[in-house]
């Protein structure tokens, strides 16, 4: 499978939308909007960021979009995050994009945020070199109830 990373365009954020409406994805991610349905809050989130410096693209397996990924926030405590389709869960392809966008941001450190029980999202970034530094509580939207994060950092 071909993984390639590509500037975020007007016709893929309906597929965000849609991805982000998974209720299985939504729990396992648990950060999350408040109301992942309310479409006109998930339009003017996507005008926001793309018009910040964050780095945005979309994921593209095999030509197909199955996520995206982005580098947001201040310098120092720039974070990472990704969305992948439920449907391509457990094919190596966060790992790959992921990388990739670490590759394309040479910027360090790095940071990223999990749900401790998201087993999968932790080993994605450990296998991309960030380490776990601290654990947090916060509210995930997701599960109405404030849960453990762990915080990881990127250095190289």
């Amino acid at each position: 499978m071909q993984i390639a990373l590509r500037r975020v365009h007007d016709s893929d954020l309906p597929v965000f939308y849609r991805q982000m409406n998974d209720p299985e994805s939504l729990r396992m991610a648990a950060f999350t909007p408040k109301d992942p349905a309310d479409r006109d809050a998930f339009d003017a989130h996507w005008r926001k960021i793309r018009a910040s410096p964050a780095v945005l693209r979309t994921i593209l397996a095999d030509g197909d979009v199955v996520g995206s990924t982005a580098v947001y926030g201040e310098p120092g405590e720039r974070e990472v995050t990704y969305w992948i389709d439920r449907a391509y869960w457990g094919r190596g392809i966060a790992t790959a994009a992921l990388r990739a966008l670490v590759t394309e941001v040479p910027e360090r450190p790095l940071f990223a945020r999990a749900a401790a029980d998201n087993t999968g999202s932790l080993r994605v970034l450990e296998k991309c070199g960030f380490r776990p530094t601290a654990l947090a509580a916060g509210y995930a939207n997701a599960r109405a109830a404030e849960i453990e994060e762990v915080v990881l950092r990127l250095e190289t």
